[in-house]
């Protein structure tokens, strides 16, 4: 049963009700019993993306001539929230399929949606995004990495850090300046195919406070000669535009993942205080864990209601990017403040790291980060007022 409790919103569908219990049970068989193992090796395998490609979990969103689902982000949402109900939040599909996929779709000629789409369908390629660089963060309009024309192509260079997928990937959608001196008009992507890219170097995984086995990592591209057909689409300087157009979506989905995770936390949580026994008696019958389970429970449904609410409108094409930095920033700093809580109530063991609610803890710290900082969400959200 839901631990929340709530009816099905609006813009769940009876398709959408059958891919849910589908990814659920696909979750439960292929990562939820390998998943402590990725994170002691520190890594998930790469096999993980062909049989998620196989199982029809990668693209859902991608029309069917593309190697897709044929679905909407719906059915993009209903698979995220699965990946971290079943605890594989390091899992970086949500970033290939929502984030990537989408830049190639919206931006790209139907030369490279044909090259491309399908093979990241399928998992025979694997996605990322290389924007945050050494000291820029969030700052995309101060990237250092240029491209530059070179015959009838363009000649990379420049390096990368905090990229999700990074040593996995083969496709690796790059923010470069075609033009220095014309500031946001200056910027393009590229898409950069790591097997045929000389110069390309993937540098170390980092080591990161959570999220043990996402691979995250440095790249490094030193005077790599693309093709001109590796520029997205067919103009220069429309980086920064297709950048903040694709935004909001990379928000909501850090919302699903946030809420998602509560749900997951509250469910571990309740179970724990019902079988555990202090003082004579089971930890769910002190008046104290009943408030602060009141508390987490009616925080993570305002949430997710909030987060129906976006999805809807995301859907239907009306997601503002006021309300989507909203909804990120929100629910990560409500999502921090639940798991502190329900960590609390397992006492020692909560900060044991075989149990799960310590791990989310750990994972939980980035979303506040990534995708925006929380203050870059603030700033959005107050010039609006």
């Amino acid at each position: 049963m839901d631990v929340l409790n709530l009816p099905r919103p609006s813009w769940m569908t009876e398709d959408l009700v059958l891919l849910e219990d589908q990814a659920r049970r696909f979750m439960a068989a292929e990562y939820a019993p390998n998943i402590e193992r990725w994170n002691e090796a520190g890594i998930y395998h790469r096999e993980v993306w062909n049989t998620t490609g196989e199982a029809g979990l990668l693209c859902a969103a991608m029309p069917e001539k593309y190697g897709g689902a044929g679905g909407t982000f719906a059915h993009e949402a209903v698979i995220n929230r699965e990946f971290a109900l079943c605890g594989f939040d390091s899992f970086g599909a949500p970033l290939h399929s929502g984030i990537v996929a989408p830049y190639i779709l919206h931006y790209g000629t139907e030369d490279q949606k044909q090259r491309w789409l399908p093979k990241m369908a399928s998992g025979e390629m694997v996605g990322a995004i290389a924007m945050t660089e050494p000291g820029t963060g969030s700052d995309l309009q101060g990237v250092r990495t240029s491209a530059k024309k070179s015959g009838n192509g363009y000649v990379l260079n420049g390096s990368k850090i905090f990229i999700t997928n990074g040593q996995h990937a083969d496709l690796i959608l790059v923010v470069a300046k075609t033009d220095p001196s014309a500031g946001a008009k200056g910027v393009s992507l590229f898409v950069v195919e790591t097997a045929d890219a000389g110069g390309f170097r993937r540098g170390r995984k980092l080591k990161k406070l959570g999220l043990d086995s996402s691979d995250t990592s440095e790249l490094f591209f030193e005077d790599v000669k693309l093709p001109a057909e590796s520029l997205l689409g067919t103009q220069e300087g429309q980086g920064f535009v297709q950048l903040m157009q694709e935004l909001p979506q990379e928000r909501l989905i850090v919302g699903i993942h946030a809420v998602s995770m509560m749900e997951r936390a509250l469910r571990l949580t309740i179970d724990y205080v019902k079988e555990r026994q202090a003082f004579g008696k089971k930890i769910i019958d002190f008046q104290n864990t009943q408030f602060v389970l009141a508390e987490c429970k009616t925080e993570a449904t305002a949430a997710k209601v909030f987060l129906d609410h976006c999805i809807e409108r995301h859907v239907k094409g009306e997601l503002d990017t006021v309300t989507a930095s909203m909804i990120k920033y929100w629910t990560t700093d409500v999502q921090a403040k639940v798991i502190d809580r329900c960590l609390q109530l397992f006492g020692g063991y909560g900060y044991m790291d075989e149990y799960p609610i310590s791990r989310m803890y750990r994972d939980a710290r980035v979303l506040r980060i990534y995708a925006g900082t929380n203050e870059i969400m603030k700033l959005l959200i107050a010039r609006s007022l």
